[in-house]
């Protein structure tokens, strides 16, 4: 049954996934998630309240970024595609693995000084973190971006608005940590893969 439930491909780049929980399990899980943000929070009717919040993210939040419905469907298209290629179930695997190695490793080292057990699951967790699962991640939202571009391309958006829509995130400016200690690409790593899949993407594309 485990070996039935890891051997997936994402669609469309048939990249070999880890999926160690069925995808009931990943939808309850996600369920059950906004759920609990319902009870803490309360849906507004409210016209006037709506409207407040509407005007405000117009001007603070990603729509004037993305300016048209060609960029905000580049952004759809990107968080669509990591429900289609069940990139959360996937980071909940990953990180069962790695939980799972360290375990064992501790485990291995139950017999050794304390502190020596203590310095080398450090050690090993950061290491997992850096070297796995941060380019997983990483590997995700690019994959993301990949797949986003050719959805909005087949619902008759054209995918040089994703290139322009990265442009203008990265003129946004601000200090950023370095891309191997992101969770995301560098947006000029964005914007050099997102040219790269435009021809790919082209192919989809039928203007409505």
């Amino acid at each position: 049954m485990l070996g039935a439930v890891a051997c997936q491909t994402v669609p469309l780049t048939n990249r070999s996934q880890l999926l160690l929980i069925p995808e009931g399990t990943e939808l309850q899980l996600g369920l059950s998630s906004y759920q609990d943000i319902l009870k803490k929070a309360r849906v507004s009717h409210d016209p006037a309240l709506n409207e407040q919040i509407t005007r405000v993210g117009t001007r603070t939040g990603i729509l004037p970024i993305t300016r048209d419905d060609a960029g905000l469907a580049a952004v759809l298209g990107h968080e669509v595609s990591h429900a289609i290629a069940r990139h959360g179930g996937e980071r909940i695997s990953q990180q069962l693995a790695v939980q799972g190695g360290l375990l064992a490793t501790q485990a291995a080292l139950a017999g050794h000084d304390a502190r020596t057990t203590q310095w080398v699951a450090a050690g090993l967790g950061a290491g997992a973190t850096v070297g796995v699962l941060l380019p997983w991640s990483r590997l995700q939202e690019s994959e993301a971006d990949h797949l986003g571009l050719i959805y909005m391309a087949r619902a008759g958006y054209h995918p040089q608005a994703a290139r322009d829509l990265w442009v203008r995130m990265a003129s946004q400016g601000g200090p950023r940590q370095p891309e191997f200690l992101s969770t995301h690409p560098a947006p000029q790593t964005r914007i050099a893969q997102i040219e790269a899949w435009i021809p790919e993407a082209l192919q989809h594309y039928r203007p409505r």
